[in-house]
């Protein structure tokens, strides 16, 4: 009976001690309270619980990577989208991130879809296709203020895919063909002003040039000769007869 007893107690002991017994890697934390009361931040390494006094919770200092679940959002325009995000933060303060929030995993969570959808809501849908860079920060910016005070910092948002239904998508591709016909008609009439210009820019060197307009004139028509396939009957202008006659009279 006393050898009995005395088992009983050593096993107990053995028990005891390896329950006291935490060991904490390089990127861990144990926040420690003692009989309820915040006592202090251990580790990392080898640390030591007294049994029944004092409780520990462990908190991951490295960097989480949390997906936001996909969100139904309308956009000031009226545009019924469907966006969802990517969220990196990590804790910086292991005792403000278990006593200030419960659950700060799934507290995140939460706000980032209302962060996500409050967002998104403010700004029409070329906004959020073209500008997605700012609306990341911006959403960043929120959700880093909110989890100040949970020991928390919101390192990065990244809004990963923005969904639209079919009819919508049909809509953007005939906006953009209306776009693209836009500009191929305002290049062309450019085009045509730019080649207005430069002709009656000509027009007027060779008003100034009686000759250089003759050369042009026959320039033209060694031009037309060149296709043998056609007679052409062309009047002679009297200017060049008139300056002929000065020719031959010199």
């Amino acid at each position: 009976m006393p050898l009995t007893f005395l088992s009983v107690l050593v096993l107990t002991l053995l028990v005891l001690i390896f329950s006291a017994i935490r060991i904490l890697r390089e990127y861990e934390r144990g926040v420690v309270f003692l009989l309820g009361r915040f006592y202090r931040v251990k580790g990392p390494g080898f640390i030591i619980i007294i049994p029944f006094i004092q409780q520990m919770e462990r908190v991951d200092l490295r960097t989480i990577v949390m997906d936001v679940p996909t969100q139904d959002v309308i956009s000031r325009d009226n545009v019924s989208v469907k966006v969802n995000a990517v969220v990196y933060f990590r804790v910086l303060d292991p005792e403000k991130a278990i006593i200030q929030v419960e659950h700060f995993y799934d507290a995140i969570s939460q706000l980032a879809q209302t962060t996500l959808r409050s967002v998104l809501g403010q700004h029409e849908l070329d906004e959020m296709l073209a500008e997605r860079d700012k609306l990341n920060v911006d959403i960043q910016t929120l959700l880093d203020a909110q989890t100040d005070a949970w020991g928390i910092k919101v390192a990065n948002v990244e809004i990963k895919h923005v969904d639209l239904d079919e009819s919508m998508i049909r809509a953007i591709a005939k906006q953009a063909e209306a776009e693209r016909s836009r500009r191929a008609k305002v290049i062309h009439a450019e085009g045509e002003l730019q080649a207005s210009e430069k002709l009656l820019l000509a027009a007027q060197v060779l008003a100034k040039q009686p000759q250089a307009l003759q050369l042009r004139y026959m320039q033209t028509l060694t031009e037309i000769a060149g296709d043998k396939s056609s007679t052409i009957v062309f009047p002679l202008p009297m200017d060049m007869l008139n300056t002929l006659k000065e020719v031959l009279k010199k």
